[in-house]
C-alpha cells in the first residue's frame, strides 16, 4: 500500500488515527532522520497501529527569513518520496504560517497532535524543539505525555564512526565545499537535484556534448564546478539511471550570470525536453572556469567526461531502474 498524504488533520481518516507519529522537518532525510522514522515504523508495527510522520511546509527557516539564499537539501517532492521508501503509512504536511508559528508547545500537542491526529506515541530526535519561540523540547514532550497519557521516544545523537554527526547542517557544509561523497555518507545516498528539462542555448550540441538544462530553484547551492553524476530519467513507471557529467554554475566562458545545472548523459540518444530528470552528484571533478575559446572548452569537456566515466565505472552502479542512487558498489542500489 502506498503512503497517503494529508494537508489538514480533518482529512486524516479514523483508521489512521491513534498511531505512532514522527515529528520533524527532515530536510535531507539523513541517516539520523532515517533512524527516527525507522523507529516510528518499528514501534507502530509492534502494536499494530499506523505509522505516520508530520513535517512542515514551508520550512520554518524560510518562513522566518524568506530572503535568505536557498538552503534546502530536499524540497517537498524529494522528501515525500524518501519518506515513503521507509514504509510510513501516511505523511501529514502542516502548513507553517504566522498563526501556526504562534501556537504554544502545549497547544500544538493538545489541539493538533491529540485533538486532530489522536496520536498514541510520538518519536523525535534528541534535539527536537517546537512551539512558539521554540519553547518545547523533549523534556516538555515528556511532561505533556505524562499529563495526557501518550508515549514519547527520543532517538539519541548519531554520527559516523569517528566522524561527523548526522545532521543537515553538516551535509550542507560538505556539499558547499565540493565534497559530495562526504555528504552522501551522512545522507546514506548521493544527494539529488531534480527538475523538468528546459530549452537552453544548445551550445553543448554544437560542441558534440549535448546537455539537458535544469532550472535551479529552491535548493542549496553546492560548490560551483563540474561533477560526475548519475542522472535518472522519469519513464512514467520508474526512473532509468544513466552515468554522466554535469556543470553547476554561471558558465563564465559565455558571460552568463544565472545559475544553471547542465547535464550531459553518456551514450544516450533521445529528446529530454520537458522530461523530469533527477541528478545525483557523485564526485567533484574541478571548479568552474573561463576558457579562451570553444576549442579549449571542448577539450576540457572531453577530459571531464573521461574522468567521470572512470570514477563512475569503479563504483559499478547498477543499470537497472532504482528509486535513488545509493552508496557502495553493489549491483542493486538500496535505501540505507
Amino acid at each position: 500500500m502506498s503512503m497517503r498524504l494529508f494537508r489538514t488533520w480533518s482529512e486524516v481518516p479514523p483508521p489512521l488515527k491513534g498511531g505512532v507519529l514522527a515529528l520533524g522537518n527532515f530536510d535531507g532525510l539523513h541517516l539520523g532522520h532515517q533512524a527516527v522514522l525507522r523507529k516510528t515504523v518499528d514501534l507502530a508495527r509492534a502494536v499494530g497501529v499506523p505509522a505516520g510522520v508530520m513535517t512542515f511546509e514551508p520550512h520554518p527557516r524560510m518562513f522566518f527569513k524568506p530572503d535568505q539564499q536557498p538552503f534546502r537539501l530536499s524540497p517537498f517532492r524529494i522528501k515525500a518520496r524518501l519518506i515513503e521508501a521507509l514504509g510510513l503509512d501516511y505523511l501529514y504536511v502542516q502548513t507553517f504560517d504566522r498563526e501556526f508559528s504562534q501556537r504554544s508547545a502545549a497547544n500544538f500537542v493538545e489541539e493538533v497532535l491529540l485533538g486532530g491526529l489522536g496520536i498514541s506515541h510520538i518519536v523525535v530526535g534528541y534535539d527536537y524543539v517546537f512551539g512558539f519561540q521554540r519553547q518545547g523540547n523533549v523534556a516538555v514532550l515528556n511532561q505533556l505525555a505524562a499529563r495526557h497519557g501518550f508515549s514519547v521516544t527520543s532517538v539519541g545523537e548519531l554520527a559516523l564512526p569517528g566522524g561527523a554527526r548526522y545532521s543537515s547542517t553538516n551535509a550542507r557544509k560538505f556539499l558547499e565545499d565540493g565534497e559530495p561523497e562526504a555528504a552522501a555518507k551522512l545522507l546514506g545516498r548521493y544527494w539529488e537535484i531534480e527538475g523538468r528539462v528546459e530549452h537552453g542555448d544548445k551550445r553543448g550540441r554544437t560542441l558534440g556534448f549535448p546537455t539537458a538544462n535544469l532550472p535551479y530553484r529552491d535548493y542549496l547551492h553546492p560548490k560551483k564546478g563540474v561533477y560526475a553524476v548519475r542522472a535518472g530519467i522519469d519513464r512514467g513507471t520508474g526512473t532509468v539511471w544513466h552515468s554522466g557529467v554535469a556543470n553547476f554554475g554561471n558558465r563564465p566562458t559565455f558571460d552568463k550570470k544565472d545559475v544553471l545545472l547542465e547535464v550531459h548523459l553518456f551514450d544516450f540518444e533521445g529528446d529530454l525536453y520537458a522530461r523530469h530528470l533527477r541528478v545525483a552528484l557523485v564526485d567533484y571533478l574541478r571548479p568552474e572556469q573561463k576558457f579562451d575559446g570553444l576549442d579549449a572548452l571542448k577539450a576540457q569537456i572531453a577530459a571531464d567526461c573521461a574522468m567521470a566515466r572512470s570514477l563512475l565505472h569503479v563504483r559499478a552502479f547498477s543499470a537497472e531502474p532504482a528509486p535513488f542512487v545509493a552508496m557502495g558498489n553493489g549491483p542493486e542500489p538500496k535505501f540505507h
